[in-house]
């Protein structure tokens, strides 16, 4: 027996039916068929699955759908433009190098716009630390701490 659940993602109404135990991830990957929001680790370790719920970053991995219902979310696919133009820090992290296989990139861009939104992040160490609960396999995190600098001086402007 599904629930029925309505809510915004990416600023479009969006109502389905779904199980009690759907996942957020699930639903936005295999519902919504949104795949820029990945599937990393399935507890809540790797940020791969973070997305935006009421403008706070969250992990999508252990979040239910059904508590999301009557929310706006924001995935990595709704922070650009409609005319394609990047958001700043996707931009930033274009830029930067801030990316390596790509894999993290999804849920690193959408933690490090909510760190730039929500918290105080100047220096090298409040990124890293803000940042922290994102794992990227790949890079040794220097060209991503740039990145989000870069894209919060963006942001701000």
């Amino acid at each position: 027996m599904g629930t029925t659940i309505t809510l915004k993602v990416n600023g479009k109404s969006v109502t389905r039916e779904v199980q009690p135990q759907t996942l957020l991830v699930e639903f936005i990957r295999e519902d919504l068929r949104l795949t820029g929001t990945h599937v990393g680790c399935d507890t809540a370790q790797c940020g791969a699955c973070t997305v935006h719920l009421n403008g706070r970053a969250v992990k999508s991995c252990s979040t239910l759908a059904i508590q999301a219902n009557g929310s706006d979310v924001t995935t990595i696919e709704g922070l650009a433009a409609e005319d394609g133009t990047l958001h700043p820090m996707q931009a930033a992290f274009r830029a930067c190098h801030g990316l390596q296989c790509g894999f993290c990139t999804p849920g690193m861009v959408m933690s490090a716009v909510d760190l730039v939104q929500n918290h105080a992040c100047s220096t090298e160490q409040q990124v890293r630390d803000g940042l922290d609960g994102n794992i990227c396999r790949c890079t040794g995190y220097h060209n991503i701490v740039k990145a989000v600098q870069q894209g919060a001086a963006a942001m701000k402007a």
